[in-house]
């Protein structure tokens, strides 16, 4: 967005994260440049944040400091940061956005405690069971949606439906496309693999008038390929993907460095194709993936990686002023509309209803 933009205002959880509050003041400095138009209300203890504040003199007429001195930590549990939490950074982080104070909040804190006071603060959307936790996926072809990335232990098959809808939403939001490709992860492309709860999903999908092309099923290594541009699973299997392919992306970095500094001739070598690495390296650098939405709540919430760097916690802003001013609510408004006019009776017709949507299956995200 230009300079010319309506200003809007973030609510940022100061405190949350490994490195907080350096890291998201640094960040902010970061994201000024690219959003003038953005101001920022950062909860947190104002003798930490008010110092840093100092060194970017620039930022100072974009922040608006809110002291909390209570803070959640990464270790605590959900229910206990609930519990405990009404006075904390992030708990005020959020409930900027339900007073009308923000139009979206930000945190690097602990994910199961962010997503457990998003819940109760914000409440899902009408006809949403469960949120879902969205973010960009390096592909060869350049950048896919995946959800659920941890929000979600199981869904069944109307919640993987939402996760579709959501995150083609999402999808449209961030890569322009006007009808995605989604499809399901599973463990074969055939329409007879998987259990009936994803493939009960897939014929929900096949009959909905959505703006999304349905492709089907899509296999673990479809994902990076870019065999779709939105791909739904549960948030178990999702963080697994997730991690493993981070580590993935780690271990070839390893393996590449040892072996560029092996000898003199592949050091020569590694000299001459700088410019290749360096590209390489931008491309799996983490941080510019950096920003998980957590869609279906009646509000925007992005939840930073917990170790990222000030780099990292400005793509998550970027994520968040996307989000804002794509109207993301009322898009996935728009569409459930569509999804709750084809009938409760007829969504359950494509396969057998397990019992995993009849308990809170609900779980935070590794961290």
């Amino acid at each position: 967005m230009g300079p010319d933009s309506p200003e809007i205002t973030l609510s940022i959880d100061g405190m949350g994260g490994d490195d907080a509050p350096a890291i998201v003041i640094d960040g902010l400095a970061i994201a000024r440049v690219r959003h003038p138009h953005v101001r920022y209300v950062v909860h947190g203890d104002e003798a930490a944040i008010a110092p840093l504040l100092e060194n970017h003199p620039d930022l100072t007429t974009h922040v608006q400091i809110s002291h909390t001195d209570e803070a959640i930590s990464m270790d605590d549990k959900p229910s206990q940061a609930v519990r405990r939490g009404r006075k904390t950074s992030m708990w005020r982080a959020i409930d900027s956005i339900r007073q009308g104070d923000a139009v979206a909040a930000v945190s690097a804190g602990n994910t199961g405690a962010l997503m457990a006071m998003s819940k109760i603060q914000l409440k899902t959307l009408e006809g949403i069971d469960r949120p879902a936790i969205a973010s960009l996926w390096p592909t060869e072809l350049g950048e896919s949606v995946v959800l659920d990335l941890g929000a979600n232990v199981e869904a069944d098959a109307k919640q993987l439906v939402d996760f579709a809808v959501m995150g083609a939403t999402f999808s449209r939001i961030m890569t322009g496309l006007k009808a995605p490709k989604v499809g399901l992860l599973n463990i074969g492309t055939e329409e007879l693999k998987g259990h009936d709860e994803i493939k009960a999903a897939a014929q929900m999908l096949r009959d909905l008038p959505l703006s999304m092309n349905f492709i089907g099923f899509v296999e673990g290594d479809g994902i990076s390929a870019g065999h779709a541009d939105v791909v739904v699973t549960d948030g178990f299997t999702g963080n697994i993907a997730l991690k493993t392919a981070e580590g993935t992306a780690k271990l070839i970095m390893a393996y590449l460095k040892a072996a560029l500094g092996r000898s003199l001739l592949s050091k020569l070598g590694a000299l001459l194709a700088a410019g290749a690495f360096k590209i390489l390296k931008a491309k799996l650098d983490p941080r510019a993936h950096n920003g998980g939405v957590f869609l279906g709540l009646n509000g925007i919430v992005v939840k930073s990686h917990g170790g990222t760097d000030a780099l990292g916690f400005a793509a998550a802003v970027d994520v968040a002023v996307d989000m804002a001013e794509a109207d993301l609510i009322n898009q996935i408004i728009k569409e459930e509309q569509v999804v709750a006019t084809v009938g409760e009776g007829e969504m359950t017709d494509g396969g057998a209803q397990s019992d995993s949507g009849a308990a809170d299956k609900t779980a935070p995200a590794a961290q």
